[in-house]
């Protein structure tokens, strides 16, 4: 409401429609009934206090209507980006793995596979993506990358898999019931989006890494564009002038003078799409810029002011929810929401990129595979949380200590450890060990076969556990193939039975898996039990990333691709 020295109008009435104060009374207006104006003369009181509480009344029911309507417009919008978001099934494979488990501290790391399509669906997609020969045709996974969010929340790996990657891809079976076998041999990499969606690409990963997935994002060109536009500019640099176009037209079409440019929209994608002109040609150099615009990007949001303008959030959020697919546990906003806030807590100068260590495949020079040994030191960083930056862990909280909660309830202030709990979390209550059915597989040949399955090993193993107190092992006549040692359960409530006999076995938490495969527990023996009572114990983990792997830090701000010859102007 005005003070006292509001203006009057020419009619008497203030200016915010109030009568014209003197001395407190109510001034009569013109023509108005002699007794009428007797009455205000004397100064009647009641009549101004009915007409505040009328206008009172009418403010809070204008004020209360403006909040219910607000809110349910709030509430509308939200239902509305909710039934926008794309999903997809997470895991078509066999073998679940049963997603990332809590560490000693009760924390629990995040696994995310990113995925690239390269479809050519749609009229955006066409113009962007170019290469008519590939209309409509059946999408590729061009970019998979595997980000690694500690349990601790102090620091993030990515692991990038070359498309050229010639890999064993697991059957896959879509919910509509259609099947795609397992391969005979080996298939590039990318073609796993093709077997049924996403949720392939991330059972190859899984059957490759024994990574469990929690989570997958896919995007493609025309998302890739919408998102960059969305964020605003990205810089990043090359050492000289480029541009990615070959005397027959192939090419990305990236044009960039030398020194650092501020990309966005179709430059950004010309830019992560860009083999022709960068290092070697390769999928290897396209990698390694992927990287660097990635770290760039995080840095951007780290310290770019824009981003805290509710306007620009609501418009980068409905340009990620028009560009992405995600699987059923990211279906809601909120669920997104809680996410990013566990990303941006995580500083850019404990992000590590990197790329699978890979060499030449015997069969095909033109494509490649896993590095033997430097893969898999890899692959095991991530499962056993071990930062790539080779930092190493924090100390443990302090006796009686409470951790803080991050967005998710997992807990945020203490590190996660370098090794393994002695005893395997889980929600569900083991049986008595002599209560627990378990049936024990001979799996010493290894995944590739090549030793040789060790004669009478199931029956040697069943022995063991007899004498642990599972006097209910049993050797089965089915066999496997298994490098490492692993228990695998069927059901939910078997978890807990499952987790105890891999910790009577000295078996790490990454050896419980959950699959549809198996019927009931079964211990399938691997390649590291061929002989005595327990198995092999794996050699100490890795405390760094792998020269091989090119690992670049999230906070170097002054990397700079390197050019193909040929490729500049």
């Amino acid at each position: 409401m005005r003070g006292e020295g509001a203006p009057a109008r020419p009619d008497g009435d203030t200016a915010d429609g109030g009568p014209a104060a003197r001395g407190g009374v109510p001034a009569p207006r013109p023509g108005a009934d002699p007794a009428a104006r007797s009455t205000a003369a004397a100064g009647a009181g009641p009549a101004p206090r009915r007409g505040k509480r009328r206008i009172l009344r009418w403010t809070a029911s204008v004020l209360a209507f403006l909040i219910l309507a607000t809110a349910a417009a709030g509430y509308l919008y939200y239902r509305h980006l909710n039934g926008s978001i794309q999903t997809d099934a997470l895991n078509l494979g066999e073998n679940k793995l049963g997603g990332s488990r809590p560490n000693a501290f009760g924390q629990t790391p995040l696994n995310i596979l990113l995925i690239g399509s390269d479809a050519r669906d749609g009229e955006e997609n066409k113009a962007l993506g170019g290469a008519k020969d590939t209309f409509d045709g059946p999408p590729l996974a061009d970019v998979q990358m595997l980000l690694h969010l500690s349990a601790d929340r102090s620091n993030m790996s990515v692991v990038s898999m070359p498309r050229d990657t010639l890999l064993k891809m697991p059957k896959c079976t879509e919910p509509n019931g259609k099947v795609h076998p397992a391969s005979r041999g080996l298939v590039q990499t990318n073609q796993s989006l093709s077997r049924g969606g996403p949720g392939c690409t991330v059972a190859a990963w899984q059957d490759l890494t024994r990574i469990p997935i929690d989570h997958f994002m896919m995007i493609d060109f025309k998302g890739v564009v919408t998102m960059a536009d969305a964020i605003g500019g990205v810089p990043v640099c090359v050492q000289e002038n480029v541009h990615s176009l070959t005397r027959d037209g192939k090419g990305s079409g990236l044009k960039l003078p030398k020194g650092e440019n501020v990309i966005q929209g179709e430059v950004a994608l010309q830019w992560l799409r860009t083999r022709y002109g960068f290092e070697d040609g390769s999928d290897i150099g396209r990698a390694h810029a992927q990287h660097m615009y990635m770290n760039s990007l995080a840095r951007e949001f780290r310290r770019n002011a824009k981003l805290s303008n509710p306007v620009k959030l609501n418009s980068l959020a409905q340009a990620a929810i028009k560009a992405m697919v995600v699987d059923p546990g990211l279906n809601k906003i909120d669920k997104l929401y809680d996410l990013s806030m566990e990303f941006k807590r995580v500083d850019p100068s404990r992000i590590t990129m990197t790329t699978m260590p890979w060499i030449p495949s015997p069969s095909d020079s033109a494509r490649v595979e896993p590095k033997p040994g430097e893969a898999e030191d890899l692959f095991r960083m991530i499962r056993e949380d071990i930062p790539l930056d080779g930092k190493g862990p924090e100390q443990p909280p302090a006796p009686g200590a409470v951790p803080s909660a991050g967005a998710s309830g997992a807990p945020a202030t203490p590190a996660t450890p370098a090794s393994p709990a002695p005893s395997l979390p889980t929600a569900d209550p083991a049986a008595p060990p002599a209560r627990i059915p378990v049936s024990v597989r001979n799996a010493t040949g290894g995944r590739d076969g090549a030793q040789g399955r060790v004669k009478g090993r199931a029956g040697e193993v069943a022995a063991v556990l007899a004498g642990k107190g599972f006097t209910r092992a049993v050797a089965d006549t089915l066999t496997g193939s298994e490098d490492t040692t692993v228990v695998r359960f069927s059901s939910p409530d078997q978890a807990g039975d499952a987790a105890a006999v891999a910790t009577a076995l000295g078996l790490p938490a990454s050896a419980v898996q959950k699959t549809d495969d198996v019927t009931g527990i079964v211990l399938f023996v691997g390649r590291d039990w061929r002989t005595g009572s327990a198995p092999t114990p794996p050699p100490p983990a890795p405390t760094k990333a792998p020269d091989s792997s090119r690992p670049l830090n999230g906070g170097n701000d002054k990397e700079c691709m390197a050019i193909q010859p040929g490729f500049t102007w």
